[in-house]
């Protein structure tokens, strides 16, 4: 983008944040409603699929919208859409600098390169990532990562667990080192409990391409070829592409585990008794606990992590499927935190 076209993209980002201002709709600026004025301005770039994705980007945008009634920030934000450049996500992190806002939020490992090359022609601005390291040497960046092959871990000792096909299903929204971690921690976990279990996997696509993330009938697709193959539960980890991952589990009769989010309290209502259960990635804990640092004027770089030892990753229960496996999961979950289990971080 020329430069001219930069600043009047951030004279726009600027005047809708003024525009949002007093509001608390999770469109935009806020004051936080009743709290304190902060004198913080956020601005958050979701990856693919954005604010509504039900799962990674949803759980991002819990932890901005706490924060914000909280401690009275300001924000703005904007998502990254299917297919678009390099430069194009640079210029989305370029737009909020110029327009003034500090800190800023990428979600996503996507965001690595653009994250990197902004920070250092911005070095007054803060930025953080969530799912990538590349840059923890940077001064002014902050990489919040999470342990996500401990809790896929989980939900795969749920999946064998709960199958009684002895056949499980894996869909990766795109094949990338991050999602298969998810996939190595599902197997593991699934062939800890059933060392002869079959488990199915599919990418959706293949990076850069990451419409993986937000393509439902993709997902569909991909789980039904899994249902119709012997798999009688199927996990996802593939942003709003689960949609169509339930969609399948709910038309074949069978199961499938959410990701991110409790994806039994926040999916389409119809498909939530398909859902066995989640693997939590508590990106919204990580949000607000670095939103809380910065308003405190102790503003994080370096590598956060976020495991099983401190509540970072986890599985859900609602619904109630695991209830009568709890006992079970919450054994590994121990071993996993003293040390006796080791989750691969690559299949």
């Amino acid at each position: 983008m020329k430069k001219t076209a930069r600043f009047a993209a951030a004279a726009m980002v600027a005047m809708l944040a003024l525009s949002g201002c007093g509001s608390d709709n999770g469109d935009g600026g806020s004051d936080g409603g009743g709290a304190a004025k902060s004198d913080v301005k956020v601005g958050m770039a979701y990856d693919v699929g954005g604010r509504g994705d039900q799962s990674f980007n949803d759980s991002a945008a819990a932890g901005l919208d706490k924060a914000k009634e909280e401690f009275g920030l300001d924000s703005q934000e904007s998502e990254a859409e299917d297919g678009e450049s390099e430069s194009a996500r640079e210029e989305r992190l370029r737009t909020f600098a110029d327009a003034g806002y500090n800190p800023i939020i990428a979600v996503g490992f996507a965001y690595s390169a653009a994250v990197g090359k902004v920070a250092a022609e911005y070095p007054d601005v803060n930025f953080a990532i969530i799912d990538d390291s590349a840059n923890e040497k940077v001064a002014n960046v902050a990489s919040l990562v999470f342990a996500e092959e401990q809790g896929s871990f989980l939900v795969g000792a749920a999946a064998a667990l709960k199958s009684k096909s002895g056949e499980v299903g894996f869909v990766g929204g795109v094949e990338t080192p991050l999602i298969q971690k998810f996939q190595a921690g599902y197997e593991a976990g699934a062939k800890a409990v059933n060392p002869s279990i079959k488990v199915d996997v599919t990418y959706l696509t293949q990076a850069p391409d990451f419409s993986g993330f937000g393509d439902p009938a993709k997902g569909k697709t991909a789980a039904e070829g899994m249902f119709d193959g012997g798999a009688d539960i199927v996990y996802h980890a593939a942003g709003g592409s689960g949609a169509g991952v339930f969609e399948a589990a709910k038309a074949a009769n069978k199961l499938a585990i959410g990701v991110d989010s409790d994806q039994y309290n926040t999916a389409d209502p119809s498909v939530k008794d398909v859902i066995l259960t989640s693997m939590l990635k508590n990106v919204d804990v990580a949000v607000y606990n670095y939103l809380q640092k910065v308003v405190d004027g102790d503003v994080p770089t370096g590598i956060t992590s976020y495991d099983l030892k401190v509540d970072g990753v986890g599985y859900s229960t609602s619904g109630g499927k695991v209830d009568d496996i709890k006992s079970k999961l919450d054994d590994y979950k121990q071993q996993i935190i003293d040390g006796k289990i080791t989750v691969p971080t690559a299949p």
